[in-house]
């Protein structure tokens, strides 16, 4: 049977604060460099969902110790070893942990959910390859056959699947004989913030990347170095924390984020300017120690549509699109084709969903274009990825009868969704 959540209608504006948990991106960069490091490791703030208990799990199988103490976890290197590898849907842990295996003494089989055996993977794969390492397989389930080394050098890549394939390889490439060399042949580079994000981590270890811009695209090189022990302090999620803003800029209410960083290389940092074209309040104000965002939406039915190329941001069309639902004027997402290779064909998904509860959703060679319609109420699929059924959750906030199936899979990065959203509802 079918599980399907009743999105709650709210009858009045939302006014509401959120504390957002840890990012998953920083959590399981986190977790790559401190495996791979030449002593203990710290990390303060991690997540706790499906795709970081996956990625955790992987690499204690692979012989790495965790001791979680008071809200820090203790992260000691081992001598990797030959293991089973639980991919779930998570792309960081199918990417990043490929280059990992290399060390290990033995053969590491990579499997995942029945969709994760459709996401994009070769790029990984053939990238090993060329480094010197031996993978059998092209596509989920595939075995690397560490040798507990591997020599590296240069390679060329088809990045614009997925800036996940640049950061996998950064972020072990210290440990190759000699270091990797990254070259980018694609035009585009989706979700350029996320490799930044790689390189200025890779930093807190004390790990140097020598990045370029060049006439063939981009590239990166990591000489062979020490990966240092380090104190990682994760942010707040900001791509979760956006369908809590989103609730505000709908209903016309208030909703604040506290702890939000002033400075950080996560995508969702990008939803103020997003929300502020839209026709939202949008404020950074000062909050104990450190500062808290705070989004005041417009008077109900004044949301304005926007122009927006995603390609740097991609992670939040889900819950732009579900914004432009409700706005006066078409909005158009662009520099997302990346998108049919996420958790499922996100342009695809969100085209057919829209418009099942009336909406005039069209699919884009390369992104989305929405125009305005009155919404009805109605089943709204997930498709098992936890950013359609947040996006359901929002229109949900000023449609009544929406059912989304399957909202517990949000707790691939955010576990506690569903009460979470229900607290702010009620608030």
């Amino acid at each position: 049977m079918t599980n399907l959540w009743s999105a709650p209608t709210p009858a009045s504006p939302i006014t509401h604060t959120v504390a957002v948990p840890g990012s998953k991106s920083m959590t399981n960069r986190a977790y790559i460099l401190a495996a791979l490091a030449d002593g203990k490791s710290t990390i303060t703030g991690a997540l706790r969902s499906r795709d970081t208990d996956l990625m955790e799990a992987a690499l204690a199988e692979m012989g790495v110790g965790f001791e979680h103490r008071d809200g820090v976890i203790e992260v000691t290197p081992g001598e990797l070893t030959g293991a089973k590898v639980d991919c779930g849907l998570a792309g960081t842990v199918m990417r990043f942990l490929p280059p990992v295996a290399a060390f290990a003494q033995g053969p590491v089989l990579f499997d995942g959910d029945e969709y994760a055996r459709k996401r994009p993977i070769t790029t990984i794969l053939d990238a090993l390859r060329q480094l010197g390492v031996a993978v059998a397989g092209d596509t989920l389930p595939f075995t690397v056959h560490g040798r507990g080394s591997a020599e590296g050098g240069e390679v060329a890549i088809d990045a614009s699947g997925s800036s996940q394939f640049v950061s996998g390889l950064l972020l072990s490439a210290a440990r190759f004989e000699r270091g990797v060399t990254v070259r980018n042949t694609a035009g585009t580079l989706p979700s350029m913030p996320h490799i930044e994000m790689t390189v200025a981590m890779l930093a807190e270890a004390g790990v140097r990347v020598e990045s370029r811009t060049e006439a063939g695209g981009q590239s990166w090189r990591v000489e062979p170095q020490r990966i240092a022990p380090a104190r990682y302090a994760i942010e707040p999620d900001l791509s979760n924390a956006t369908p809590f803003l989103a609730a505000a800029a709908v209903t016309g209410g208030v909703v604040r984020v506290p702890h939000w960083p002033v400075d950080t290389t996560q995508p969702g940092d990008v939803i103020r300017l997003i929300l502020e074209r839209m026709g939202a309040l949008v404020e950074l104000c000062a909050d104990g120690a450190g500062y808290a965002l705070e989004v005041e939406g417009p008077v109900p039915g004044t949301l304005r549509g926007i122009r927006l190329d995603m390609s740097d941001i991609g992670e939040l069309t889900p819950t732009v699109a579900a914004l432009a639902t409700q706005a006066t004027t078409a909005t158009e997402l662009t520099g997302i084709a990346h998108l049919r290779g996420h958790e499922t064909d996100r342009l695809a998904a969100l085209t057919r969903e829209i418009n099942n509860l009336g909406g005039r959703c069209e699919e884009l060679a390369d992104g989305l274009r929405i125009h305005p319609a009155p919404l009805h109420g109605g089943r709204w699929s997930s498709y098992d990825d936890h950013r359609m059924a947040t996006a359901g959750a929002i229109i949900g906030l000023t449609t009544p009868g929406v059912e989304v199936e399957n909202i517990g899979t949000t707790a691939k990065t955010l576990p506690d969704f569903e009460a979470m959203w229900a607290e702010m509802v009620r608030a």
